[in-house]
Formats: C-alpha cells, structure tokens, sequence
C-alpha cells in the first residue's frame, strides 16, 4: 500500500508542519514528526513541503489473470428450495460471461440437495458444483467457507457472485478475507471489460453517487447483489453438467453446534407483494396511512412506506423500500406523496407499473413513473377507492 514518508532531517519548523494536515494527522512525538492513521492520503503536506514529505507507492501485486477463468455464483438454498436471488445471479452471470467467452459456475452447499442442481442448469449454468454432506445440512460459517475456498481452489472463476442475503453477507467477506481479496456489496449494477475486470457499481455516500470498483490486482473478484435487483432468466434446455464434489470432514468442524431447531412463522415480506402502496413525506399524519392501506387491501397488496415515515416511527422498518430498506420489483406499484430520492428509486425502479402520486410537477419520482398523476394524493387516492369498490359492487 502506498504511504508518506517523512524525511525527518530536512524538517525544521516541526510545529508547522503538524499546522499542514487538516485532518490532525501529522504528530510530533518526542520532536519526530510522524503519521498517524487519520491520514486521508490527500497530500496536501506534499503539496505545501514536498522536500520534507514524499508520496511512496510499493510494488502492487501482479496477478496472472489467465488462470482465473469463469463466473461463479453461490446457490443459496432456503427451507430445501433454490433461493430466487440464486436465479436471477446466474442470468446476470450468463450475461456478463457472454462478454468475455466465459463459464458460468454454479456451486451448491447443503445436506440431501442433489436433485436441486437439475433446475439450477435450466437457468443457463454450464457447470454445478455440488458439495452434499450431512454436516453441511445447516448453515454454520466455518463450514460453508470452508467449502467455498475449496471450490475456488479447485475451479478458480474470475468472479463469485454471491446473493445479498443474511446468509451471503457472512459467507462472502469471511471468503474473500481467505483470498486476500476484494468485495463490493450489495452491488445494484455488474459489467464486464474485456481483461475479465469486474466493474461492480453501487450507491455510496447515502446514495448521492454511484461507485464504480474494480479489483485489477486480485482474483477472485468478489460481489454481493440483493434479490430482486437483476430479472430472473426465461429457463432453457439444459445443456450443463453436475459434477459432485467431496471435502476432508475435519475441514467441516465447527464451534457452532445446534442443538435444535425451531421454525419460525415465516412473513411475507414488501419484496414478495405483487402490488404495492407506498406512503412518503406527502402523508400528513400517520392516522392518514388508514386510508393507503384501505387502497392496498383492494388490490390485494401492501403498504409500504420511505425511509422518512420509518423514521418518524409511523410504520414498521420492514415495509421500508431503497437502499438502507427492501428491494422490491412487484407487478404494479402507486407511491403516494413520494418525491423520489435516488435511495428509494434504485430500491423500486424494476417494478413493471410505477404510477406516481405528487403535487409537484418537476419530482424526480415523474422521470422513473410509468404514470404520473400530479395532484392532491387526499382527492385522488379517495376517487381510487371509491372507483374500485364501486367496480367490485
């Protein structure tokens, strides 16, 4: 990594500069000036001494990139079915392999799981790993990285694409740490150049701006997406191969034993509805959210709400959609007095109908909406209602 060096015998007036770093990164300690690690790189000590400080940059690590070959994405299995999200990471795999004259890997961990892998290759997979062992039966950290730095030792993708889930944001750091490597999470876009770089895009600094990372000095490249960022593909003939794969089982252990399991009543999430309601800034008092909910029990849908009423306590942090929320991509979706924040958009801009509810015109919700409607959410939402009882009577 690159640092400041300090050339300690030109440094005369060492108090000013400690004054050069805004961040109160430069010290002096027992009369040696050095950097602590506050320090932002920003150079501006350089800049204004650059006799006294030196920028060094060390020899950055080669890797042979024509060694790491395909695109790998980490099935997850929930409740003995195929997680979505695994479907939609390996459209989005079929596609970014396409670029780059890729593979496109498949790797499933679990107990009693081998029959899933057949409608894993419906989905385009050239090649599913399969590591079946009864340890593997629940979820438990060591175990699953363990079984995942395996397959990577074995296969050596260029990439691994693993599902944003509770399950995934373990799996995928503790992995990547094994690997030295880097990962970019909950990724809301994926592209490929053509030296097999993987440009991972997502919101950073609350959603103002959209991080384009690279990782061009390691392999593998790793990323995290969310479900329901990428489409699920039309399935095709099969056309890939199973191949079952055995792992050492003391590389299985665990400090982890589970003594028992208990099923928790499952709740179906905002991410799951087909139709979708959705209250913003616009909603005056949170008796108000009566009436929303009256219009999403008509067309059997959900309430959902913005970031702003979660935080004001008004509805529950699960019916939150944007980027510290859900994501979600239902059927038909009317926000109600939603402005239109980046953050709340890339959580809801794949549903298929956006229409929109606002009394300003010139909201950034009318440049994603299918249908705007630029009026009082307190007349309009009422003449809906009425229009659709009056339908069903």
């Amino acid at each position: 990594m690159p640092y400041i060096k300090i050339h300690q015998e030109k440094a005369q007036d060492k108090a000013r500069l400690v004054a050069l770093c805004p961040f109160k990164s430069i010290e002096l300690i027992n009369d040696t000036l050095s950097i602590n690690a506050g320090c932002r790189m920003c150079r501006i000590c350089i800049k204004k001494a650059g006799d006294i400080f030196e920028y060094v940059e060390e020899d950055l690590p080669v890797v042979e990139k024509e060694k790491w070959r395909g695109i790998a994405v980490v099935a997850e299995i929930t409740e003995g079915s195929v997680h979505p999200v695994t479907f939609e990471l390996i459209g989005k795999a079929r596609e970014l392999a396409a670029k780059v004259n890729y593979p496109v890997y498949c790797l499933m961990i679990g107990s009693g799981i081998r029959d899933k892998a057949e409608a894993i290759l419906e989905y385009g997979a050239d090649e599913v790993f399969v590591y079946d062992m009864p340890e593997l039966q629940y979820f438990r950290i060591e175990p699953y990285t363990a079984v995942l730095e395996d397959f990577i030792k074995k296969v050596h993708p260029s990439s691994v694409l693993v599902g944003g889930t509770s399950t995934g944001r373990s799996l995928a750091p503790r992995t990547a740490a094994r690997f030295r490597t880097g990962l970019t999470a909950d990724c809301t876009c994926l592209d490929i150049s053509e030296n097999t770089d993987l440009d991972q895009i997502r919101p950073a600094y609350g959603g103002n701006i959209m991080a384009h990372i690279n990782t061009p000095r390691h392999r593998p490249q790793f990323a995290t997406v969310r479900y329901k960022i990428f489409p699920i593909p039309p399935k095709t003939e099969p056309k890939g191969k199973v191949t079952v794969e055995t792992i050492a089982p003391e590389k299985l252990k665990s400090a982890i034993d589970i003594l028992e399991m208990k099923e928790k009543v499952r709740e179906v999430g905002i991410e799951e509805a087909e139709v979708l309601v959705v209250a913003g800034r616009g909603i005056k008092k949170q008796e108000d959210l009566a009436m929303l909910q009256e219009l999403a029990d008509l067309l059997n849908g959900r309430l959902a709400s913005t970031r702003a009423l979660v935080e004001a306590g008004w509805t529950d942090p699960k019916q939150q959609i944007g980027l510290s929320g859900r994501t979600v991509k239902p059927k038909l979706i009317i926000t109600c007095g939603v402005s239109g924040a980046i953050q709340f958009v890339a959580g809801m801009n794949g549903s298929e109908h956006i229409v929109s509810i606002n009394t300003d015109e010139k909201a950034p919700i009318f440049k994603v909406a299918h249908v705007g409607i630029v009026g009082d959410l307190y007349k309009i939402v009422p003449e809906l209602i009425e229009k659709i009882k009056a339908k069903e009577n």
